[in-house]
């Protein structure tokens, strides 16, 4: 029988509360960002699992991923993480040959032989203090293959705001990829919205001299010029208010496919 690495899960519970298809567009966009991490199947990724890290009172978001993912993947693993064990015993009658649930932390409950191609954090980390992120980031590095991705950030409770890094594996550390911005304009369109749903790294440095400081000023100066686009809807404007910041130098990827579905994509 194999033995999981660690036994004590590192981390702390979180409030558990979630909504069906709250991370619908998070999934969404991973599809659309490189749905060939999730179809690979070369070397050590044949196996690879799918980590969705602190899915909550019960496994929804797991088995909606699951549902979402294997359309290009029938056979993808997918491993649901808790620290709660009433959660973990909650969702084990939704298990199968690919589909899991575990009790574990930081410190992923992984058995002898099993990699990781891509995490999801959602809603994870915004509830530990902020000296906790980068050991949180380091002990999950270990666990990933080097190409892998995690997505790791924080949303509103129905998902219609989220923001949230997206690290690709090097060999041995993350390499910051991306700080994404989603909205799917229910809640309108105002840049000061996203402050509060700004992953932990970035929350509490929104202030003079911080370089996320001047990204939101100057995202709300380009909201502010383009303020005109308004008049042909909220999606046109969030679309000119981005082409706007690029002007300014910000290296947002300015494809419709992105900006024209309420994702800008600051590249880092």
């Amino acid at each position: 029988m194999k033995k999981f690495l660690s036994k004590k899960p590192i981390g702390l519970p979180t409030r558990g509360k979630t909504a069906s298809n709250r991370l619908r567009r998070v999934d969404n966009f991973i599809l659309l960002y490189e749905p060939s991490l999730l179809t690979r199947t070369d070397n050590l990724f044949a196996d690879s699992f799918f980590i969705d890290l602190g899915y909550g009172f019960d496994p929804r978001t797991t088995l909606e991923s699951a549902e979402r993912f294997r359309r290009i993947n029938p056979n993808l693993p997918i491993l649901g993480v808790e620290i709660d064990k009433e959660r973990v015993d909650a969702a084990l009658p939704y298990a199968d040959e690919i589909t899991h649930f575990r009790l574990g932390g930081f410190n992923l409950p992984l058995q002898s032989g099993e990699r990781v191609r891509l995490i999801r954090a959602f809603n994870v980390l915004r509830q530990y203090e902020e000296k906790d992120f980068a050991p949180a980031y380091e002990r999950l590095a270990e666990y990933v293959l080097p190409g892998g991705l995690m997505i790791e950030g924080t949303s509103t409770p129905f998902g219609q705001l989220w923001a949230a890094n997206v690290v690709r594996k090097q060999e041995k550390d993350w390499k910051f990829e991306a700080l994404v911005f989603s909205t799917n304009f229910r809640l309108g369109f105002d840049i000061i919205d996203f402050q509060a749903v700004l992953p932990k790294n970035y929350i509490h440095h929104v202030v003079p001299g911080d370089e996320i400081y001047d990204f939101v000023e100057a995202w709300k100066r380009s909201a502010a010029e383009t303020a005109f686009a308004k008049v042909f809807g909220l999606r046109q404007w969030f679309v000119a208010s981005a082409e706007s910041l690029a002007a300014k130098g910000y290296k947002i990827d300015l494809h419709r496919k992105w900006l024209s579905k309420g994702w800008l994509i600051w590249n880092q």
